[in-house]
Formats: C-alpha cells, sequence, structure tokens
C-alpha cells in the first residue's frame, strides 16, 4: 500500500480534523458506489484518517467471513482492507441472500436470522433499522469518519416507505450525501436530474454533489453538460473518474466476465463454470479470471458445456433447485462425458454437495422440504441442518498433482454452509484443515481416480501456493498461482491515486469538516 497523501487534499491537519458520515449512494445498481466508497477509504487511509466502511443493507449471494465469526457482503470486506481494518459485522448489519425471486435469507449483525418474502421482509424493517442504527453508533464512536454505501438507487419511490439502505437512513444519522452515475451507461444527465426529482425536499437537501464514473474520451467535450448539470440542480460536480480497466476487485453481486488467456498455445487451462440461478460466492473464481494461463469461461442457461481441462461446480444458495436446473440444461451428461475424456471436475460448497448420492433438507431451508439424488459422483449425502457454519480456515491439500495423498500446498478460505456432509468419499479428503488447537481435521474429498474433488472451502485459489498446486492437478503443468491479495492492493492503490487527481476532495469532504 502506498502511504503519499493525496495531492489535493489539504493534509494532514484539515484531513484528520474530518468527523462524521458520508453517504455514497448511486442512481442505479451497479454504479460503481462500492468501487468509490472503497477508493475514498484508502484515500482517508493515507490521510491518516480513522475511517470505517458501511453499508446498511446489502442484497448479495456474495458474502464473506468475519473476524467474529460473522457474514457480510463481500464488498464491504474489500472496503475494510482499503481502510487497513480487518472485516467486521457492524461493517454490514443487514445482508439480505435471495433464496428465490421474491424471497431471502435475512442476516442480521452477521448471522442468519430467518427467511422472509418481500412483502414480510418490509413489515421486518423497523427492526431492521434498529439493529442498522446500533451498528452505526458503535462504528462512528470508534472512527472519525463513517463511509457509507447506499442500495440500488434511492429513485426508487416505491421503495420510499420505511426505507433503511438510502435517503432513509441517511435521514435518521443526517448525513450529506453524494451521488455516483456511471456515464458508460449513457444517459448520465438525466439519471442524475431524475433521480434529484424523485427525492423529496428534505432528501435533495442532503445531495452535496454529484461524482461521475467511468468516462472515457475527451473531458472538454464533456465540460458543457457539467456546467448545465450544476447550473440545472444547483449541485457541484465534485469530479469524473476515469474508466480504469483490470481492476481485480471483489465483485458484490455480478458476475465478472472470462479472463482469456494470455499464454502461448499449449500452455493454457481451459476451465468452465456453470452459472446457476442462485450460484454464490463466485468471487471464488477471481484468482483464475486474473492468471495468465486461464482460460475462464461462465457458462449459461442454454449454452452447452465445450471441451475443457476443468469443470467447477459454484457455491449455491438453493442447492437442490441449482441441480434440478444442471439437469434441465443437460449438464449433468455433460459433466459425465466430460470425466471420460479424462478432464477434472471440482465442487465448491454446493457443488461439493451436488457430487454426492444425495441431498437432504427435511426442513425445507433452502425452498421444499424434501430429498433430491445427487449427481452420484462420490460417495457421500448431505443433509442441510439449521446451523450455518461460520469460520475461516486455513491448512493444506491432501492431494498431489495426480490427484493422490500428499502435495501438503497451502491453501486459506472460509466456510458458510448449511449442510453436514457424510460417506466413505470423505475417507479420502481434499484438505487438511488447523482445528484451531495444534491439530487438523480433514475437509471434502477426492474421487479413487483423482478426477473429481469436492470442497466446502471459499477462496480455495486465492493463496498462490494452493491456487498452482490446484492447476497442476488439473493439468498445467509448471504452473505457479498469483497472489490475488497483491492484486487487489494495488487495484485499491490505481482507485486512490485516480481519485486523488480527479476529485475535488476537499470540497466534497467539507461538510464534515463543518461538523
Amino acid at each position: 500500500m502506498r502511504n503519499e497523501p493525496a495531492a489535493n487534499f489539504p493534509i494532514p491537519d484539515a484531513a484528520r480534523a474530518l468527523r462524521g458520515t458520508l453517504m455514497v449512494q448511486g442512481t442505479t445498481s451497479d454504479a460503481g458506489k462500492s468501487t468509490v466508497v472503497a477508493g475514498l477509504c484508502r484515500v482517508l487511509l493515507r490521510a491518516g484518517v480513522a475511517v470505517a466502511p458501511f453499508k446498511p443493507q446489502n442484497m448479495a449471494l456474495n458474502s464473506a467471513v468475519t473476524a467474529d465469526g460473522g457474514e457480510i457482503g463481500r464488498a464491504q470486506a474489500l472496503q475494510a482492507q482499503a481502510a487497513g481494518l480487518v472485516p467486521h459485522t457492524d461493517m454490514n448489519p443487514v445482508l439480505l441472500k435471495p433464496s428465490s425471486d421474491i424471497g431471502a435469507q435475512v442476516i442480521i449483525h452477521g448471522r442468519a436470522r430467518m427467511d422472509l418474502d418481500a412483502r414480510a421482509y418490509h413489515a421486518y424493517k423497523p427492526q431492521a433499522m434498529a439493529a442498522v442504527l446500533d451498528s452505526h453508533a458503535r462504528l462512528a464512536a470508534a472512527y472519525g469518519v463513517v463511509l457509507v454505501e447506499g442500495a440500488g438507487s434511492p429513485a426508487e419511490v416505491n421503495l420510499r416507505d420505511r426505507d433503511i439502505a438510502n435517503m432513509g437512513f441517511a435521514e435518521r444519522v443526517d448525513c450529506p450525501v453524494v451521488i455516483v452515475a456511471d456515464i458508460d451507461r449513457g444517459g448520465v444527465f438525466a439519471h442524475l436530474v431524475g433521480t434529484l426529482d424523485c427525492l423529496s425536499a428534505s432528501e435533495r437537501a442532503r445531495v452535496a454533489g454529484f461524482i461521475i464514473n467511468r468516462f472515457r474520451g475527451d473531458i472538454g467535450l464533456l465540460q458543457p453538460g457539467l456546467d448545465w448539470l450544476t447550473a440545472r440542480t444547483g449541485k457541484p460536480v465534485f469530479g469524473v473518474l476515469p474508466y480504469l480497466h483490470g481492476l481485480h476487485l471483489d465483485a458484490e453481486d455480478a458476475i465478472a466476465s472470462g479472463q482469456v488467456a494470455r499464454g502461448a498455445d499449449g500452455d493454457i487451462l481451459r476451465v468452465i463454470v456453470p452459472v446457476l440461478p442462485r450460484i454464490s460466492n463466485h468471487t471464488d473464481f477471481d484468482a483464475l479470471r486474473a492468471h495468465p494461463q486461464v482460460d475462464l469461461r461462465f457458462i449459461g442457461p442454454g449454452m452447452p458445456i465445450p471441451p475443457a481441462d476443468l469443470v467447477i461446480l459454484p457455491g449455491s444458495k438453493s442447492v437442490r433447485a441449482d441441480l434440478a436446473f444442471l439437469r434441465a440444461n443437460g449438464w449433468d451428461d455433460a459433466l459425465r462425458r466430460h470425466l471420460r475424456y479424462g478432464g477434472k471436475l471440482a465442487g465448491i460448497c454446493g457443488g461439493m454437495q451436488m457430487l454426492g448420492r444425495r441431498i437432504h433438507d427435511p426442513d425445507g431451508r433452502e425452498g421444499l422440504a424434501g430429498s433430491s439424488a445427487g449427481l452420484g459422483l462420490l460417495d457421500f449425502e448431505t443433509t442441510l441442518a439449521s446451523d450455518k457454519q461460520l469460520r475461516r480456515v486455513s491448512g493444506r491439500l491432501a492431494l498431489d498433482e495426480a490427484g493422490g495423498p500428499g502435495n501438503g500446498a497451502a491453501v486459506e478460505g472460509y466456510e458458510i454452509h448449511l449442510g453436514v456432509t457424510a460417506g466413505a468419499a470423505l475417507d479420502r479428503p481434499a484438505l487438511w484443515l488447523d482445528d484451531g488447537a495444534g491439530g487438523s481435521r480433514p475437509d471434502g474429498a477426492v474421487s479413487d481416480d483423482g478426477q473429481v474433488l469436492a470442497t466446502y472451502v471459499h477462496g480455495l485459489f486465492d493463496q498462490p501456493d494452493g491456487c498452482g498446486a490446484l492447476l497442476r492437478w488439473a493439468g498445467l503443468a509448471g504452473a505457479a498461482g498469483v497472489d490475488l491479495d497483491a492484486l487487489r492492493e494495488a487495484s485499491i492503490d490505481r482507485l486512490a491515486d485516480s481519485m486523488a487527481a480527479s476529485l475535488d476532495l476537499a470540497a466534497m469532504f467539507a461538510p464534515l469538516a463543518q461538523r
């Protein structure tokens, strides 16, 4: 991490005197709120400010396990890293993990509390707001500045009643708001003016100004529009952020496109990930996307699974329903054909459960109660239990490059699952994980022929040693892993550099200097 201060920020005295909460909202989903908050966290950290990220309510199937043993959105874990902090459940007190088009698991302060449909959750929002305000109060007491990320758009007038994610929160804590718009989508001025027009008078008054994100082109051609926007709204544009290519940052929910390998012919590993309707923690594949010798492709509905060296079944929030979807697309037959031709197959968390003989959900934890036949590729069964396993883990691989015992390459990651798995296949584990008492415990399974690997550990490819060993097991001779954390750090620093160069930070943070 670089330590030099942002060039146009009043360092150090004025910056360190900042106190209060600033909220970043967006005109749309994926406008860049998460990355803007991450970049600003790093800018303030460089300036010597004690800063913490916060998102009142997040809806995402990508989550992270915190140091206090809870679960938050991955974007807030990234923002914590940008702020030089260990992720904590107070940074995302309400996390919604969709289990259907109208229902979600509700996680409060890192723990799953209930499953609610949209109408029932709307009625529950006053209780959720109490949890949000408690977390914000603790962060505000511990840090000089709290940077808050909104959710979606504040212009959703149908959701204004009992809102806890955007202006409803801003009004309760009386904080200024900056609105971000993505110019790469087109219609940026309409987005900003239209958003303001949908707000109440008090909400419009707390909007301090705008940030325009992902601009590419001649900024001079944009200036007349910026002048018009300021004259039309009475709000300043704090700056225009350029489109930054090649950032390696954890996605909040949207699946990033695959990485086309840059290796020489014959030195490429072709990896396929079927995209399931309730795919979760697809950030598991970020290290593979970044690897120069990996051609990673996400395969969607109705698409055949092409020839590949490795197919990975990802995590799932609704394992039995996603397994039925997999079969409906004919992917089960494609996986068997893939194995007959010598390909390797891995399953992570829900993907692991699919590889077994049966999956039981007696209490309807992820949908209708009942049991489903698994793919039958490994001899175990899984029962979904009431207690979710949430823990950070470290250990070593228990297989060599041919799929046999040995190797010992280091791995780190986390577990988030309801399933309890039992069966003979577990006698040949995929990993040995530290048990916290100086010993180790087994995780997952490897088939007798070494072609199929299953594990509950997310983030399996994030450590270079473990990633390289797994790639060699999959057929990429001599492969080394990428250092995903170093790539992430470099990306956060690029964001901070861009913001220091492009934003009027003193003007944007002026409301906090006056408090």
